[in-house]
């Protein structure tokens, strides 16, 4: 199992923030290492808490920290909706997150590249730009010369397998689909607890 720098921060925020670490050999051997380490470190502060929480959510998304905060100030800008659900839905709506939630990529990380790599098109036209931000209605789908292209080729015959998420469609014959409905945290699990990191930029 690969033990790289990734690992070592999964370990520490959870297994949850990449998608590669959410196996059953990495989750025994976390609790491993979390028992060694207990009892050697004292109570940790509430700051502490709300730090790792952060962390976690903004590692989970794989966004840097200014990009992350630019989504935690709209989220307690907006006035009518509670900052949580705002912050869930613009981390959900991300170009991206999207593509990963369609099972085109298997991993977040791997969802970006073939965004920026132009595989990706959002009303018809090629988009880029991982963190575009998406809309109800907009549709999305995938470059005709991608289709058969490394991983997508056969993909139609794979989604069959996968349980889309509500908010989402895909037409696998087409490879086409789009945004339904706006994510929730019953439609989309949030990353974290997101009251706890709205708490770390507000105290």
């Amino acid at each position: 199992m690969k033990t790289g720098p990734r690992y070592k921060l999964a370990k520490r925020l959870g297994a949850s923030v990449f998608e590669k670490a959410q196996t059953q050999k990495f989750a025994l051997s976390a609790e491993r290492s979390a028992k060694n380490k207990r009892g050697g470190r004292g109570r940790q502060s509430e700051y502490g808490k709300q730090m790792l929480e952060k962390q976690k959510v903004r590692v989970t998304y794989g966004l840097p920290e200014r990009q992350f905060v630019n989504y935690v100030r709209r989220a307690l800008a907006a006035r009518g909706a509670k900052p949580t659900d705002v912050l869930h839905e613009l981390l959900e709506m991300r170009l991206d997150n999207v593509v990963w939630r369609l099972g085109l990529a298997s991993t977040r990380r791997a969802a970006r590249q073939m965004v920026a790599h132009g595989h990706v098109l959002v009303g018809g036209k090629k988009v880029r730009v991982p963190s575009h931000a998406l809309s109800v209605g907009d549709r999305i789908g995938v470059r005709e010369g991608s289709k058969s292209h490394g991983a997508l080729a056969g993909f139609g015959e794979r989604f069959t397998e996968r349980t889309l998420p509500s908010w989402l469609s895909w037409n696998p014959k087409d490879m086409e689909g789009g945004v339904a409905a706006r994510p929730t945290a019953a439609s989309a699990d949030p990353a974290g607890d997101l009251t706890t990191v709205l708490s770390f930029y507000t105290r």
